[in-house]
């Protein structure tokens, strides 16, 4: 595949400019396992290590290489292309690590658009999609949501409109992966050129999604169970696809649980009807308990807010204070302005040489 069909960009090439060296050549990493990327570029497909100046750099802080990342790579006569250094990444798709440990995990890099993929099933449930929701507006990717199986719901227009409620602003497809209903309107925002990322827990349908739009069988599809409607892992690892329309498609293992990584400004966004209420509040410092003129438990009582979406709020926002207590907020605010002036910097080249271009 040419660097165009794998995503690259002027906005790229503006980035690449300020990192190039003798020697190195941009790919994008489309898959990866323990210790080893697989890299696509002008070059044939190959895994890839990563070089000794690398592991340095992500030891102090530095990216580590994720599906999705354009990376600098050395070619080596006889082995494996050497990752030499990650750029900066224009959107990413991240998490808190499973377990105790307080890291970051990015599940995708460089994402144009987020399908959130929810099923229409027993596992239907709107605070998991809070959730998602969340962690797609801190990405800095668009977003749309995906309700899969409307042939496995008796009232599709309900669910819709639920989803609707908690929403606002974004896209839903209701659509059924299995016998085709509704896909064709998700086909339109397969763009040439854009890449898209499937997120959604175990046994939503994502790679019955992604086997449609290859049009062949890349991943192995499993039954949920009947009892409650949960699914298996049949995807164990993230991977580009190339689809046949020219848009590329990530596909991710079924997250069964998604604990946000530094998504202040996400979870803000996702309760923005929340937060609407609370500036109509009497006191300013109000905790939208039994406060006299909370307009949050006003709402709740003429039943216009939902109570759980109000617990669900305040349980994200937990976890984000807990977070910015066990990992050093100065230095991650100062790597996120440090990427906004990257990004800044991009963007004015990129329309330097579109006008440069418009005047030749």
């Amino acid at each position: 595949m040419t660097l165009p069909e794998l995503g690259w960009s002027p906005y790229f090439a503006g980035l690449w400019e300020e990192c190039v060296q003798p020697g190195r050549v941009p790919a994008r990493v489309v898959s990866q396992q323990r210790g080893l990327w697989r890299v696509a570029g002008d070059f044939a497909e190959s895994w890839a290590e990563a070089s000794g100046t690398l592991r340095a750099a992500a030891d102090a802080g530095g990216y580590w290489p994720a599906v999705g990342d354009w990376v600098a790579v050395e070619m080596v006569k006889g082995g494996r292309p050497l990752i030499q250094t990650v750029l900066q990444r224009r959107s990413k798709f991240t998490r808190k690590v499973a377990g105790r440990r307080v890291e970051e995990q990015v599940i995708a890099a460089n994402v144009d658009t987020a399908f959130v993929v929810m099923a229409l099933d027993g596992d239907f449930n709107v605070r998991r999609l809070e959730r998602f929701l969340a962690q797609c507006w801190e990405s800095g990717a668009k977003s749309a949501i995906v309700l899969n199986k409307t042939d496995d719901c008796d009232d599709v227009a309900a669910r819709v409109a639920e989803v609707e409620s908690i929403a606002a602003g974004v896209a839903i497809f209701a659509v059924s992966a299995r016998t085709g209903d509704g896909l064709e309107a998700l086909s339109d925002l397969l763009v040439p050129g854009q890449t898209i990322v499937l997120l959604g827990s175990s046994g939503v349908g994502k790679s019955t999604l992604l086997n449609h739009f290859l049009r062949r069988d890349a991943q192995a599809v499993r039954a949920v169970r009947n009892s409650d409607s949960r699914g298996r892992h049949t995807t164990t690892s993230r991977e580009l696809f190339a689809l046949p329309g020219g848009a590329l498609l990530i596909d991710t293992p079924g997250l069964r649980e998604l604990h946000l990584w530094d998504a202040g400004e996400g979870v803000e966004q996702t309760f923005s009807d929340i937060e609407a209420l609370a500036a109509q509040c009497r006191y300013g410092d109000c905790g939208h308990t039994s406060e006299p003129g909370c307009a949050v438990q006003a709402a709740i009582a003429e039943g216009r807010l939902d109570p759980d979406r109000l617990e669900n709020q305040r349980k994200l926002q937990r976890e984000q204070a807990f977070l910015q207590r066990k990992v050093d907020p100065e230095a991650r605010q100062t790597e996120k302005q440090r990427n906004k002036v990257l990004h800044r910097g991009a963007r004015k080249m990129y329309e330097q040489k579109r006008k440069d271009g418009l005047k030749e």
